[in-house]
């Protein structure tokens, strides 16, 4: 068997475009994967395809050598556009080697650990101003079967106008809810790099009582030093790492205790064959993998096998609204119950894609964002 063909295809989906890929071989099998990197996706595709030159007329078996080629092209010149690109190709790898073998990329990977993926809603309470929309959406998550949901509490622009304002608006939304939920939902807290080491700290104070599962990525990820120093002072939990490319990267926040919880994104740190050995060098930190999980089905069922097959999973983020698209775009839908995913049971990613649904999705350009939502005080 010989790889043939590496194509691209991109939609643009309500806030970003989707881009799948699709590695063929010379025996009709093929195996499907994802770089939907909110941003410069033309690049990605791009880069894919500069890549491809590592596979094309390859045995496509043995995907961490592939992963290995691909990698060393790019290590010295890399980036999340490159890293994204290689993490799509990879993904496809895995997604054909189970196809090819008859069985899920879980069992590949030395799983299942377990059987059901539990699952939080995110983006929840999106648009949400008031203590009353606050208490009926935390309801809303929890008629739905989730046992967990994240949303972001905290306002940029509200923030440089008058932050101690801005945090009291958050602890009442925050309050009612909790009370909404009730006890036995975990709420985490997006702070979207928005807060610094001094307003993260004012702002969990004031948040703690109403018990937030985590604070996700206070300030900025870059430094991971001052990540550190913040989770020792923070009495919240610190989850982190979505921007993170490689095991590499993730080594001094690990090692310094900077969070409690990480975030691999397997679309963007390189695949499924890196990401898997970033989980594993968290579990030597004893902390565990909740994957950031912001794409389409292919992500979603990527992600779905990683969290069945490592020790340390956590919980998986879920775009709760996206949902009913990625179901009718896949062949085989993920089933979803009382706030968990079930495992696939058909070889490779258990699902193919049926693209002539995306036909009113085509391509957009991704609008540019700056940095001003971020906040250095």
């Amino acid at each position: 068997m010989r790889i043939t063909q590496v194509e691209t295809f991109t939609h643009w989906i309500s806030w970003c475009n989707w881009l799948f890929v699709k590695v063929s071989t010379d025996e009709g099998l093929y195996g499907w994967g994802e770089g939907s990197l909110h941003g410069a996706i033309r690049s990605v595709e791009t880069a894919i395809h500069e890549l491809e030159a590592a596979l094309i007329g390859q045995d496509p078996a043995g995907v961490e050598r592939h992963w290995q080629a691909m990698y060393h092209a790019w290590r010295w010149r890399g980036g999340p556009t490159l890293s994204t690109a290689l993490g799509a190709l990879d993904i496809a790898l895995w997604d054909l080697e189970g196809k090819r073998l008859g069985v899920p990329v879980y069992r590949l990977l030395g799983g299942p650990f377990r059987e059901r993926i539990r699952a939080y809603a995110s983006h929840w309470l999106a648009g949400v101003e008031t203590p009353d929309a606050a208490y009926a959406g935390a309801q809303e998550a929890v008629r739905r079967g989730f046992t967990a949901f994240k949303w972001t509490a905290f306002n940029a622009e509200r923030l440089r106008e008058n932050e101690p304002r801005e945090i009291a608006h958050a602890t009442a939304l925050m309050a009612a809810a909790r009370e909404g939920a009730g006890a036995e939902t975990d709420i985490f807290i997006e702070c979207a790099e928005r807060l610094s080491p001094r307003s993260a700290v004012l702002a969990a104070q004031a948040l703690s009582p109403y018990r937030p599962g985590w604070f996700e990525e206070p300030i900025p990820f870059e430094n991971a030093k001052a990540m550190v120093a913040l989770q020792r002072e923070l009495g919240v939990p610190i989850a982190t790492g979505e921007r993170l490319l490689s095991r590499w990267e993730y080594r001094e926040l690990l090692e310094g205790g900077g969070c409690k919880v990480i975030q691999p994104d397997v679309m963007h740190a390189g695949g499924l064959t890196e990401v898997r050995k970033i989980a594993n060098m968290a579990d030597t930190c004893y902390i565990p993998v909740a994957p950031h999980n912001p794409g389409g089905p292919i992500c979603m069922a990527a992600a779905l096998h990683l969290a069945a097959a490592i020790p340390n999973f956590y919980i998986l983020e879920q775009m709760e609204d996206e949902r009913p698209l990625r179901d009718e775009l896949c062949t085989i839908p993920l089933s979803y119950r009382d706030g968990f995913f079930e495992l696939p049971t058909a070889p490779g990613l258990g699902t193919d894609l049926k693209l002539e649904v995306l036909r009113e999705h085509p391509f957009r350009p991704q609008p540019i964002s700056g940095s001003s939502e971020l906040l250095w005080h």
